[in-house]
């Protein structure tokens, strides 16, 4: 079985959907606290599902609009055991000058791996369940994985972000799974 047909099967909207090419419906908090909380868990169990049946040594990230549910909302798991991470309403306010290129895989086009330029750091606005505005600053593995959630937010899948004459690759070609992104580490 294709991995992108597995992921269709454990739920996840495939590309060529029109909900991945649209912006998301941003939550109005703490008004639609309730409604965040019911998407957010079940992103939660979405990702569940989708672990079980595939490692991701890199960290993993899910955006709603990936389970159908246009709104702006989107849970990554970093690599390791460290707490994921929900992002409600999220904003790159920031990002570095400074950049890198990493190959990224999507759970919703999961057959090919794209080397995509990402600012090594971001900083991010997000909104509480109190509606209050969260600013956070990610570097590296993690910004990419958050930059790539916040994408699927704008309706933006990580092709668009490639250079122009550089395609996806075949994963069967792809040499990089099972382990994490390397950085210099100045």
């Amino acid at each position: 079985m294709r991995p992108s047909q597995r992921m269709r099967d454990l739920g996840v909207v495939q590309q060529g959907a029109a909900i991945l090419t649209e912006p998301a419906r941003a939550f109005d908090l703490p008004a639609e606290r309730d409604e965040a909380d019911r998407v957010v868990d079940e992103l939660f169990a979405a990702m569940d599902r989708i672990g079980r049946v595939h490692p991701f040594a890199k960290g993993m990230g899910l955006a709603a609009p990936q389970i159908g549910i246009s709104r702006a909302a989107a849970v990554v798991q970093p690599p390791g055991d460290g707490p994921a991470i929900i992002l409600l309403n999220p904003r790159i306010t920031e990002g570095s000058d400074q950049t890198d290129e990493h190959y990224e895989g999507c759970l919703s086009f999961f057959d090919v791996r794209g080397l995509v330029p990402r600012p090594v750091k971001i900083t991010v606005e997000t909104t509480a369940h109190t509606g209050e505005t969260v600013t956070t600053m990610y570097e590296r593995g993690l910004a990419r994985l958050i930059h790539h959630e916040i994408d699927h937010l704008a309706g933006l899948l990580y092709s668009a972000r490639m250079r122009a004459g550089v395609d996806p690759i075949p994963v069967e070609l792809y040499r990089q799974s099972g382990q994490a992104w390397a950085y210099d580490q100045s």
